[in-house]
């Protein structure tokens, strides 16, 4: 490998030795920061009885509290705007951003411009690693307003020397044209809009996707893009490699990232954010290894607005690896959900995207689309599992059909369903975050 192939090569491919003092030194720099600017976790700390002198190394970390996405919305509704978690001055704040969860309600990030530079950086590297390059021209259609991966994302792709083309989302029909009157490359999406688009583009446009010349589809917001059944789908669709990018509007847009090896997602920010692998239960932390799952947990190493000290994202991830063929040193991972959509079916824990894996493998026989159906609030469900799944134009004995897909939930979950099969076009289509389960029931 050259320095060409990676962007920031000293920071991709340092040896964990190097690594390890480096953030270290930045962390108890961020404690230091934390406990002088930051009333939210002054007390935070003094609660759980731990203070600054107990951090001496990186290990010790783990005996200091986690901190939780209702804490920092209730932070912001005691103290608005940014909470009593915000460590810098509303006059430094250049930029906010928000995301809603399931209270609907906004929680808001702050930027200051170092923080602002820190994002651009790491998601400049990260889309680097999944094969942006200046020659590149780019469509964006994903969201530009609020949305963390919106302007970030167009600060990253310009950082690289990239054509960044603003379509957002909800313009399908400009995607369509912009892609063929710009001769685009690649198009920056989630995987639920990458299907979604090609379908569009039959129906509508009346062309073969892979007409439109698109090489690059870099995907992210859910998962999806790394499912093999779904990768192979969008791949076969346009005739475009496909990767996956995973973040976090708290912390960086996208902190990992495929390698052209797509064999996991590479941790891509180290020098700035410090990660955790935990069990989600016990909240013990698991070592770095092939084969470990877990849920990921962030530190910022270098924020000045709203640092967050292990920040539990409820991601649930697995180690795929801890090295890799393009000589990048950072661990690789692969999201398979999140633990807050997690379904519990007689002990055994089940992922939505895992029904919707199995689901696309029977692709084309099956469109792929999925809605799981909950009669009453989770995690908790009484088999069998309700899952309506759409067949394909080739799809011939449904009855026969049915009973295969029932059969592989069973083979690879060990979970009994029962599987509704409609016509294709049946289920929504979404061209921000697909929707794998729908509540039937009254909130």
């Amino acid at each position: 490998m050259s320095a060409q192939d990676y962007f920031d090569p000293v920071i991709e491919t340092m040896k964990a030795e190097e690594l390890g003092p480096l953030q270290q030194t930045k962390l108890a720099m961020q404690l230091d920061y934390l406990i002088a600017r930051s009333p939210f976790y002054r007390d935070k700390l003094a609660a759980a009885g731990v203070r600054r002198e107990d951090f001496r190394c990186l290990k010790d970390l783990a005996r200091f509290p986690f901190t939780i996405k209702e804490e920092l919305r209730e932070s912001q509704q005691a103290c608005p705007p940014l909470g009593l978690h915000m460590a810098a001055d509303m006059v430094d704040v250049i930029r906010l951003h928000a995301s809603t969860g399931t209270t609907g309600l906004p929680s808001f990030v702050g930027l200051t411009r170092r923080d602002a530079e820190v994002w651009t950086s790491v998601t400049a590297r990260s889309f680097y690693t999944q094969g942006i390059r200046p020659s590149d021209i780019v469509i964006h259609a994903a969201s530009l307003t609020m949305f963390a991966g919106g302007l970030p994302a167009k600060d990253a792709i310009e950082r690289i020397g990239a054509t960044f083309v603003p379509v957002g989302t909800g313009a399908s029909e400009r995607v369509v044209l912009y892609a063929k009157s710009l001769h685009a490359s690649a198009i920056h999406c989630t995987p639920s809009y990458a299907i979604y688009l090609a379908d569009y583009v039959r129906r509508e446009a009346r062309l073969d996707p892979r007409e439109l010349g698109i090489k690059k589809f870099v995907c992210g917001a859910e998962p999806g893009a790394g499912i093999p059944a779904v990768r192979a789908k969008i791949s076969e669709e346009w005739g475009a490699r496909v990767t996956e990018g995973l973040g976090n509007a708290d912390m960086v847009p996208i902190l990992f990232a495929e390698c052209p090896d797509q064999s996991g997602m590479h941790y891509n920010g180290p020098e700035f954010v410090y990660t955790e692998i935990i069990d989600p239960e016990s909240g013990d932390v698991l070592p770095i290894e092939t084969g470990v799952s877990g849920e990921l947990v962030y530190t910022s190493l270098e924020r000045e607005c709203v640092p967050l000290l292990r920040f539990r994202t409820r991601d649930r991830v697995t180690i795929l690896g801890t090295s890799c063929k393009c000589g990048r040193t950072g661990y690789k991972l692969r999201c398979v959900g999140r633990t807050d959509d997690m379904l519990i079916v007689l002990g055994v824990n089940v992922f939505p995207s895992a029904v919707r894996d199995i689901v696309s493998s029977f692709y084309p026989r099956m469109t792929g689309e999925v809605q799981i159906l909950l009669d009453r609030p989770g995690p908790g469900v009484k088999p069998p599992l309700q899952v309506v799944a759409e067949y394909g134009d080739e799809a011939q004995d449904q009855s026969g059909l049915q009973k295969k897909v029932e059969e592989k939930i069973k083979s690879v979950l060990s979970i009994s369903a029962a599987v509704q099969l409609v016509p294709a076009g049946t289920l929504p289509r979404f061209e921000m975050k697909g929707q794998l389960i729908r509540k039937r029931y009254e909130e």
